[in-house]
């Protein structure tokens, strides 16, 4: 069984097409489907339903794809620690990232870049549940996510801060002069938020619930650009988290008033998977976050505190 007809084999199941896999894998699709079918000679069991297209793996496919993904893993890992003794870290590293952490998720990665210049980063935004699901198959090395709200499993955390909640509102709106504003308020306001699957929105949502409140929203994005374009406008209100003033700012003519009664933090963090040894990479990473400092550093931000 060779590496490269695994990789193969791996690209063909997340592509769902010969002809895109094999594409992916830079070699022909007669090379792609020759692999297949020594990987199915030598497992004595077919892995792929045939018709004149790829429709789905067959059990055996399945069980094959499990591992496949986690020898893969163990070979780029093998790979880290020999280059590591020979040279120092350098290499990948792919993170995934929750939307409501992109704002600052550069406090960690130009953290990690100034102690380790030769390793590439790449930063992908993804929900929560991909984040866990992505992890689970090797696809991603590390993610920042909420470390509290959810279930986790398979996963260890490092905390990086405490989220909390702001209303961001028009200053010549019905808030003009407060110094905070209770959820129960803020939910009638003209809104602009995160979609449902964002775990974000499913806290914020179970936040309004606690007040017997239904949120007024008018538009929502997957986007935190898009979301951040209407709230430049002056004309809608979002909640946000408070990180999002570390690189946006308050946008002029518009309020930042910490959201009351009740008063809710969540805690934002790294996830790697639960496995010995660790990468040398994602050790590193891990390490990173522990000293990166950001509650420092967002503390900078002009935000008050619920009064």
């Amino acid at each position: 069984m060779q590496l490269r007809h695994l990789r193969y084999f791996v690209t063909l199941a997340d592509e769902r097409h010969f002809a895109r896999a094999a594409a992916a894998s830079n070699v022909s699709q007669s090379t792609l489907s020759a692999a297949i079918r020594v990987l199915e000679e030598e497992l004595g069991a077919p892995l792929v339903e045939r018709d004149k297209r790829f429709k789905g793996l067959t059990a055996e496919g399945t069980a094959l794809l499990d591992w496949a993904r986690r020898i893969l893993a163990e070979r780029r890992r093998l790979d880290q620690e020999v280059a590591a003794l020979r040279h120092g870290l350098s290499g990948a590293l792919k993170l995934g990232v929750v939307p409501a952490a992109l704002p600052t998720i550069g406090l960690l990665t130009t953290a990690f870049h100034r102690r380790y210049p030769d390793v590439r980063l790449t930063v992908v935004s993804r929900t929560s549940n991909e984040i866990q699901r992505a992890l689970d198959e090797f696809a991603l090395d590390a993610g920042v996510t909420y470390l509290d709200n959810e279930p986790l499993h398979g996963v260890r955390g490092t905390i990086l801060y405490e989220e909390r909640y702001i209303l961001l509102t028009p200053a010549e709106g019905p808030f003009a002069a407060r110094r905070d504003v209770g959820w129960a308020e803020a939910a009638d306001a003209a809104l602009c938020l995160l979609t449902p699957d964002m775990q974000n929105r499913r806290i914020i949502d179970g936040i309004f619930r606690e007040v017997g409140k239904t949120p007024r929203v008018l538009v929502e994005t997957n986007s935190v650009m898009t979301l951040c374009s209407h709230i430049r406008t002056g004309a809608w209100s979002s909640v946000f988290p408070h990180n999002f003033l570390w690189v946006f700012g308050s946008p002029a003519g518009m309020l930042a008033l910490p959201l009351v009664k009740p008063v809710r933090t969540h805690a934002v963090g790294l996830v790697i998977r639960r496995e010995e040894p660790l990468s040398p990479l994602v050790r590193a990473l891990e390490a990173v976050a522990r000293e990166a400092g950001m509650v420092a550093e967002l503390e900078r931000v002009v935000v008050p505190h619920p009064v």
